[in-house]
């Protein structure tokens, strides 16, 4: 049975759409781009970037466009002076506390809504657990990179570099039972001590992580890197002007995982899965998404 359509009033337009639909959805469809740094196609809403909000009519709060259901009636605002005013603030909170140097999509929202950091003064130091921080051994007279935590390198496949992590929850949801039913990592802590961490802050290669690397996936700030792709942004030869991308097939079994490779002077560099796949819905397994040492003759 087809599911009833709601009518709602989306920036004037009157627009129909099926019931349970999201606002974010229902802006999609009218060709309007919802900004969002915690939603994922793959994933399931977790409205902790706010973001996505939009001002629905005669409603107190602003609404989380990514997982606000459609009502009929709905006379929603999507860039309205308010909405505007708190995507800014809120991509000016997020960075003047977290990195985001490597978030290609948080600059492109920066800049849209006019969005300066710095004016809330020196970075703040990034989520941590007690006693963790990297700060007493920093060198001094640099505020920024005292405030760092050190990147986490404890296995061959991926580094963790939490100065990076804006918390947005997409590593825990593809962990948990969105994707690898793993449960490896959650939130530990509360305040300004949350941060990602695995059961007792157990080393990653001691924990329940399965190596899937679907963590790594879903990362939309650089904390999770393939460690390819940190060996060569630390030598600075990091180039995706040099870098082909091809999406091919998986060869380890018969599922047919889709496989999308980044290759740079001829070395695979990434590989990740398109997240619209009927196979994957972007997902893999730790050979799809590692295994593919054998392709360039290391032996493995």
């Amino acid at each position: 049975m087809s599911a009833r359509s709601v009518e709602l009033t989306i920036d004037g337009q009157k627009v129909w759409v099926p019931e349970g639909t999201t606002l974010r959805a229902a802006c999609e469809g009218q060709g309007i781009e919802t900004p969002t740094l915690c939603w994922a196609e793959n994933l399931t809403p977790v409205n902790v970037c706010r973001l996505c909000v939009v001002e629905v009519e005669g409603a107190r709060v602003l609404a989380p466009a990514c997982s606000r259901k459609v009502e009929s009636g709905m006379v929603v605002h999507t860039d309205s002076p308010r909405v505007r005013t708190s995507r800014k603030v809120v991509l000016e909170l997020l960075g003047s506390s977290v990195d985001m140097s490597l978030s290609p999509i948080f600059q492109k929202y920066a800049k849209r809504y006019g969005a300066k950091p710095a004016r809330f003064g020196e970075q703040a130091a990034p989520a941590a657990p007690h006693g963790h921080a990297g700060h007493h051994e920093a060198p001094d007279g640099d505020h920024a990179a005292s405030l760092a935590q050190p990147v986490k390198i404890d296995n061959e496949l991926f580094v963790r570099d939490y100065a990076k992590c804006m918390l947005c929850m997409k590593c825990v949801e593809a962990c948990g039972s969105d994707a690898q039913n793993t449960f490896a990592i959650a939130v530990a802590g509360r305040g300004f001590e949350a941060h990602i961490s695995t059961e007792h802050d157990t080393p990653l290669p001691d924990s329940a992580c399965v190596f899937c690397g679907n963590c790594v996936g879903v990362c939309p700030t650089g904390a999770l890197m393939f460690t390819p792709e940190h060996e060569l942004r630390a030598k600075g030869t990091w180039d995706e002007t040099k870098q082909t991308v091809t999406d091919t097939i998986c060869s380890y079994c018969g599922v047919g995982c889709t496989l999308t490779l980044r290759v740079q002077d001829n070395k695979i560099v990434r590989v990740t899965s398109p997240s619209d796949s009927s196979v994957t819905g972007g997902h893999l397994c730790v050979k799809g998404r590692f295994g593919w040492g054998f392709v360039e003759g290391d032996g493995e």
